[in-house]
């Protein structure tokens, strides 16, 4: 997460769907979603469309049947991770204003009604930075803002932060500008 601050005013800009690891995985499901249709197709016609795959060895119903349907399911979820690059889902940023008093967030959605999310709160409702850390396989590092009489605002995605010390740091920083506590859990 980059960020732009002046004397009275922090931006931090929110990276989305843009990411090299996207662009991978959507790729791989492409790949292999294509791979399963292509043996599927290939076993209906009978035809080696797959050089080093016979087609005699694979019988449409059910093997051929059930790989072309994996492939058209993987091509959908393919479909949908190339959408959330191409959108940009999850991008934007967080302003903090201190002369107007105002805190901004603003998310890039997937098309339609809510494709802009622009959430505003009076900065003298910001009660503390909350650090949420979950330790192990599938590890999370948020940072939230406490509003006053509002659920805890998110303000970085899960994967945001690859080490704990990065995101002390973030949460100092903002708690410095803010003049405002920092909470753990």
């Amino acid at each position: 997460m980059n960020n732009l601050q002046l004397e009275d005013i922090r931006v931090d800009f929110v990276t989305g769907s843009r990411r090299i690891s996207n662009f991978c995985w959507a790729l791989i499901l492409l790949a292999g979603a294509l791979g399963f249709c292509s043996v599927g197709f290939s076993s209906y016609l009978q035809k080696d469309l797959i050089p080093f795959l016979s087609a005699e060895h694979i019988l449409f119903i059910p093997q051929g049947l059930v790989m072309f349907f994996y492939g058209i399911a993987g091509l959908f979820i393919s479909f949908y991770l190339w959408s959330t690059i191409l959108w940009n889902v999850g991008s934007g940023y967080n302003k903090f204003d201190k002369r107007k008093r105002i805190l901004s967030i603003f998310r890039w959605g997937f098309p339609g009604k809510n494709r802009r999310i622009f959430i505003q709160f009076d900065i003298k409702d910001v009660q503390a930075i909350r650090m949420e850390v979950q330790e192990g396989f599938l590890s999370r590092r948020i940072l939230y803002i406490k509003i006053k009489g509002q659920q805890d605002v998110p303000l970085s995605r899960i994967e945001e932060y690859s080490t704990l010390g990065e995101m002390e740091t973030k949460a100092a920083e903002l708690a410095r500008f803010l003049k405002i506590s920092i909470e753990g859990i």
